[in-house]
């Protein structure tokens, strides 16, 4: 299944719910594309696609400045994994497409 489009994914931090806007676009094995949020829209960058696995990071500066590891499966039309800020342990994210 393509990763590719918009999607709006929920990720449970231990700071709450945080809900953000994701546009994944695929070329091969390589992924960019923006995450938009609270903190505004910022690149995504180092992504990859493997199957119905895809990888990326973002940077985000609020409520510190920390680089966001997602890891996510994409089955259909909902997509769920965990995302890795820093040094803090993972916390699962779930969505589907805009």
């Amino acid at each position: 299944m393509s990763v590719d489009g918009t999607w709006k994914i929920t990720v449970q931090t231990p700071m709450g719910a945080q809900a953000s806007t994701v546009e994944l676009v695929s070329d091969g094995s390589a992924l960019t594309g923006t995450q938009s949020g609270n903190e505004g829209t910022s690149a995504i960058y180092d992504g990859s696609v493997d199957g119905d696995t895809a990888t990326w990071k973002v940077d985000i500066t609020r409520p510190m400045a920390l680089t966001v590891t997602f890891t996510a499966t994409v089955e259909g039309d909902t997509i769920s994994g965990t995302a890795k800020a820093g040094m803090f342990p993972k916390s699962s994210f779930a969505g589907s497409r805009a």
